[in-house]
């Protein structure tokens, strides 16, 4: 199975804010990253396309032909719980030192750890996969090739599922806004 995963175009939030779960606007920019986004994908056809149900992924995959994605919560980007839509710099909460120390375990108050974006992701993956073993085992072809439209945290935890970039160094890897990340599973 080939899994593409889009993140969403830049958004309209001033940089430093914590916005996970918030569905907040995509920025001035998004037509013209949009565009460069669809050329990606350009010539690739897709046996099913999901989206996150957050409206900076659905806008980008309707944008890119998929107005009918299925809606997956799962890919949905980690849960900042209490600090969204406030600045990192400004968050006064004494959590955020233990966040910050041990984010992989230690969510954010009221929000999720990294570990639990990780097993929301791995568990649409290994939904993803059995389903392609359940089609071939009644003889139908599998689904080869598979988008989601979805953030960054989420495809981070999607190459750490994949082998490619180990759990501790997730973040290092974060795909820039509008890329395609391509994983063969």
């Amino acid at each position: 199975m080939d899994l593409y995963l889009i993140r969403h175009t830049s958004v309209a939030v001033p940089r430093g804010t914590c916005y996970g779960w918030t569905d907040v606007p995509v920025s001035e920019n998004f037509e013209a990253e949009a565009a460069a986004c669809k050329q990606q994908l350009d010539g690739i056809r897709f046996d099913r396309v999901y989206t996150s149900p957050l409206t900076r992924a659905r806008q980008l995959a309707a944008y890119c032909g998929y107005p009918d994605a299925i809606v997956e919560p799962r890919m949905k980007e980690m849960h900042m719980g209490d600090w969204e839509m406030q600045r990192f710099d400004e968050i006064t909460d004494p959590q955020m030192r233990e966040y910050y120390e041990n984010y992989l375990d230690s969510p954010t108050r009221n929000g999720e750890s990294f570990q639990d974006l990780y097993r929301r992701v791995a568990s649409f993956i290994e939904e993803l996969k059995a389903e392609d073993a359940r089609l071939a085992a009644c003889g139908q072809s599998p689904h080869r090739n598979i988008a989601v439209f979805c953030h960054g945290g989420s495809i981070i935890c999607a190459m750490v599922y994949a082998g490619l970039v180990p759990l501790e160094q997730g973040y290092a890897n974060i795909p820039d806004y509008a890329t395609v990340t391509h994983l063969e599973l």
